[in-house]
């Protein structure tokens, strides 16, 4: 999946207006413009699209983690220079306050059962014997669960 795309999906998920947006942006330490954000979630054939970056994404998820769980004290998480579908998957665990559990909720109503042992294996360091990477596959899969637990209407 692009950066892009989780942008555009995690906007649909939670109903988040362009102010919005900006301010998630700014939270998480990128101060993004209107015009650029809504280049970032127009689709690629569009003669405006523009790709997110890491950079971007990172501290978009960050300032969601912060708009949804409130602000952590002390160290404030700083962004990555190379995000991948596990630390994206992290950071959204995160921001949902979403337990193992309730994951796998999430993936089954999606279609897609997982075991707790394979779910786990996403979110260990990558040098752990069991570390697995997380494919476009079950990412897309997850947002979509969660775009069926908090907005079941759409």
């Amino acid at each position: 999946m692009t950066n892009n795309d989780v942008l555009r999906r995690v906007r649909f998920i939670f109903n988040i207006g362009d102010s919005g947006m900006m301010e998630i942006f700014s939270l998480g330490g990128y101060a993004a413009a209107r015009e650029q954000i809504s280049d970032w979630l127009k689709r690629d054939e569009d003669p405006a699209f523009a790709a997110c970056g890491d950079k971007q994404l990172t501290a978009f998820l960050n300032g969601l983690i912060t708009v949804k769980r409130g602000e952590k004290e002390g160290f404030q998480p700083v962004p990555v220079k190379q995000l991948n579908n596990n630390i994206i998957f992290m950071k959204l665990k995160i921001a949902m306050n979403l337990k193992a559990e309730e994951v796998l909720d999430m993936l089954k109503l999606a279609g897609f059962p997982l075991s707790k042992h394979e779910l786990s294996a996403f979110f260990r360091k990558p040098d752990h014997k069991h570390y697995r990477e997380c494919k476009d596959q079950i990412l897309r899969n997850f947002l979509k669960g969660a775009q069926l637990t908090y907005r079941p209407d759409a």
